[in-house]
């Protein structure tokens, strides 16, 4: 009547279409996750924990449960209402006669509402059985006197009905009428006629009359909540919801019909309880508004408890639900029951029904989007494990659920709406930092799958341009123990690019039981959690560690994102030590190394690889045409502490883009140069480095012209937009050392013509043919020209000659090269072998 009175046959028919086309959306979600396994106590709340992760399902669960609670209380003042309007003493009379006995105020109200409750309480006290019980009995009673109603509209003669007013003296009275079935009635109520709600005193409006009219619906997830104490709740959630979903539907537009037919809007505006009036037997119509009143309230008073003992059994709130676990030994969750009364009764304080009806309503519509929102995540993931036996529905119907809660929750109450989802949004945040992992599975990471599977076969490699080129690294790490700086630093140089952490495990699969890499796999992963990089781990066995690196090269990555630079500690004959115990993340009492590392080598154990080995992984990755970094004492950069020291002077980056192992040549602009430019300017782009500086050395000799250099080389930089300080530094007393044991340039004279300058620069890039071409002496010159340029920079980034062809040079050629970089500090040697930089848009 309430509805209808006010907004009309036209108006009430569209609310129940666009309320019920919501929950008929969100019922076919139910269903669909109700069949797809084993259902829990919690309902809504156990759905969509289990779909979407604990911190979806424990916002929205905590969302549900004061949704159910508002709701209980709800349907308490509806009935406390409903009571008042029988046996409550008329406005503006100080005694009742006949049966109209109880006092009307806030006070009274309340007590009222609080014995009512406390009936409720007792039956949810005893348990489901007893509660299914009182619901079947309340069942049959509300179809008696439905069928009872109906049979008055056709029985019933014209009468006229007098109405008191709450707002008005006892003595002024409004007449209602019914009129029967006349043409006329209907016309006047076809369209709608909102006014002054006579309970409330508040004007009505579409958005509130769907409000109130909307709890009336809400109990579509009153199966699902007790899906606990279901025997078979797959079975019986789709049947039942769907049942009563088509029979309310049916019986609100057909009562909505007779109504309209029958009764004019003064009865229908003025006095909600008119079919007592127009009834055949009045008392049974008082009867049924009692006891389904009365239903909906323990209804939703046992099912908040039930969502309440879920949240509380899977923990996510930790000791502050710790009480709502225990229960009776018959399995009922008495003191969740007892929690939610307590609830139930603060909001009881909140006064007319109409008061809470939007809030309520917000609350609903919000879980039923999240209960659409997680049949849709779960269809889209195409999980092979999604087989609901209910197929009644479409990623469609999904959607259309969650933009129909999203709409009406706005319409109804924008406020309302703003508030419930800001207090969302807290929860989800508390839950995300706060709760423990779970164990249930995370929607989220089938979403991700699924995209990232979709994205990474549109990443075409062969629409690949240098413009767009980013390191994509490969830091081959032996234990994790002495590498933690290094992890960390080459986590800078990546610049959002691929960054592999790759591991050679030396055994024989053949010998072994199983394999022994996936017990690591954990500890990996924990050590990239706890270092805060951005990397995947990729482990391997192999007869020794050069196979192990290719097979790393060759199969580390996914179609385009595959590493295009190896990265590798440096060979010498420093002894390990263990930085992980003293990295910033492992250095609160609270944390602890992760135990999956084995202890570091003892200085005198042998090394894992020979000196030919190592030399070998570095040739291998040349032909796999992979650029590679050697990185030396990475392990004595304090990062932190560089990076926090006084701003005058900033920390610089030294960088010689010179083959410091080639004196007969000082070329800058050849492939493997521009490479080592463009990795030193990644790193001063990365956000931590941003206050270091660029040094850029020139070496020149005595009459080369070295303005003209620099003004070369300046220009270079400017092309490819990189900011550095050039310095000259003279070499002659370096080179001469060179000069004095060969006479003129090695090889003859200089070639001639293009073919010649392409053999010239592809010398420039190699370690000399003929190894004695470069002597200890000149290569320890070489080092103490670095070494003196100050102030000592935070890294040094030089260039790294190509190993020799000849094999039996590999140790003379790591003997230099850790003669060039001994006593640097902490130093990166960069070979590149692929165009990285661009000077177009």
């Amino acid at each position: 009547g309430f509805v209808v009175g006010h907004a009309g046959l036209y108006q009430a028919l569209a609310m129940f279409a666009v309320a019920y086309f919501i929950i008929g959306m969100t019922v076919l979600s139910v269903c669909a996750i109700a069949t797809n396994g084993a259902l829990d106590a919690g309902g809504a709340y156990y759905m969509i924990s289990r779909a979407l992760g604990p911190e979806f399902g424990g916002s929205i669960g905590i969302m549900f449960f004061l949704a159910n609670v508002c709701g209980s209380a709800l349907y308490v003042l509806g009935l406390v209402e409903a009571v008042v309007d029988s046996f409550g003493i008329p406005p503006g009379q100080k005694a009742g006669t006949g049966v109209h006995v109880l006092p009307q105020s806030y006070w009274y109200e309340l007590l009222y509402g609080t014995v009512l409750l406390a009936l409720c309480l007792i039956v949810c006290l005893v348990g489901a059985s007893i509660y299914a019980k009182a619901t079947f009995l309340i069942f049959l009673i509300v179809a008696g006197v439905l069928g009872t109603i109906l049979v008055s509209f056709f029985a019933t003669r014209p009468i006229g009905v007098p109405i008191r007013l709450p707002y008005f003296n006892g003595s002024e009275i409004e007449n209602g009428s019914f009129t029967g079935f006349s043409l006329a009635t209907l016309r006047d109520n076809l369209g709608g006629g909102y006014a002054v709600d006579y309970t409330t005193g508040q004007m009505m409006s579409f958005s509130s009359v769907f409000a109130v009219m909307f709890n009336g619906c809400t109990g579509i997830m009153a199966g699902s909540n007790m899906s606990g104490d279901l025997k078979r709740p797959s079975y019986s959630i789709p049947r039942g919801t769907i049942s009563a979903v088509l029979f309310t539907y049916l019986v609100y537009n057909l009562l909505a019909f007779l109504m309209c037919a029958t009764c004019n809007r003064t009865l229908l505006q003025k006095d909600y309880g008119f079919l007592r009036d127009i009834s055949i037997f009045p008392p049974l119509v008082t009867v049924g508004i009692y006891a389904a009143t009365l239903s909906a309230a323990m209804s939703n008073l046992i099912g908040a408890s039930r969502i309440l003992y879920a949240l509380a059994r899977d923990d996510l709130f930790g000791r502050a639900l710790a009480l709502a676990k225990k229960t009776s030994a018959s399995g009922n969750p008495v003191m969740a029951v007892i929690l939610s009364w307590l609830v139930v009764q603060l909001v009881l304080f909140s006064g007319k029904l109409n008061t809470i009806a939007g809030v309520v309503t917000t609350f609903f519509l919000l879980v039923y989007a999240t209960v659409n929102l997680a049949c849709l995540a779960l269809e889209w993931a195409s999980a092979p494990n999604f087989r609901p036996t209910f197929r009644y529905f479409t990623w469609h119907t999904c959607l259309l659920g969650i933009a129909g809660c999203c709409v009406m929750m706005f319409l109804i109450s924008p406020v309302s709406a703003s508030a419930s989802l800001g207090f969302l949004l807290l929860l989800l945040l508390a839950l995300h930092y706060l709760s423990p992992s779970s164990t249930w599975g995370y929607i989220s990471q089938a979403l991700i799958f699924h995209q990232v599977r979709k994205y990474l076969l549109m990443l075409d490699v062969r629409k690949d341009h240098v413009k767009f080129w980013r390191p994509q690294m490969l830091l081959m790490v032996q234990n994790p123990r002495s590498s933690a700086r290094l992890i960390d630093f080459v986590n800078d140089l990546k610049k959002s690019g691929l960054y592999v952490l790759g591991h050679v495990e030396l055994q024989d699969l053949d010998t072994l039981p199983s394999d022994p890499l996936q017990p690591q796999q954990d500890s990996w992963l924990s050590l990239v959690d706890k270092l805060n990089v951005k990397a995947f781990v990729s482990l391997t066995l192999a007869p020794s560690v050069r196979h192990g690196v290719r097979q790393l090269l060759f199969t580390s990555g996914l179609g385009g994102m595959r590493p295009n630079t190896l990265v590798l500690g440096f060979y010498d004959d420093a002894a390990p030590q263990d930085g992980l115990a003293r990295h910033p993340a492992f250095s609160s009492a609270r944390e602890e190394v992760p135990l999956g590392f084995p202890a570091l080598r003892a200085p005198a154990a042998p090394k894992m690889l020979s000196d030919r080995e190592y030399v070998g992984i570095v040739a291998d990755a040349l032909k796999m045409l992979r650029n590679v970094l050697l990185a030396r004492q990475l392990e004595s950069l304090d990062k932190a502490w560089e990076l926090r020291r006084a701003a005058s002077p900033p920390p610089t980056i030294h960088v010689w883009p010179v083959n410091l192992l080639r004196p007969d040549s000082a070329r800058y602009a050849d492939t493997c140069s521009l490479f080592l430019l463009q990795m030193a300017c990644v790193l001063n782009m990365a956000r931590a480095w941003r206050r270091a500086r660029l040094r850029l050395f020139l070496c020149v000799e005595a009459g080369a012209m070295p303005h003209a250099q620099e003004e070369k080389l300046r220009q270079l930089l400017k092309d490819l937009r990189i900011q550095a300080q050039i310095q000259l530094v003279p070499w002659d007393a370096v080179t001469r050392l060179h000069w004095q044991t060969h006479q003129g340039p090695p090889g003859g004279p200089a070639p001639a013509g293009e073919a010649a300058e392409e053999e010239e620069e592809e010398e420039v890039v190699n370690f000399p043919a003929n190894a004695t071409q470069v002597s200890d002496e000149y290569v320890c010159a070489a080092n103490k020209l670095v070494l003196e340029q100050s102030p000592a920079p935070a890294v040094r980034f030089l260039y790294l000659p190509r190993p020799p062809a000849d094999t039996s040079l590999y140790p003379l050629y790591l003997h230099q090269l850790e003669l060039l970089t001994r006593g640097l500090g902490p130093t990166v040697l960069v070979h590149g072998v692929s165009a990285v930089t661009s000077t177009q848009l």
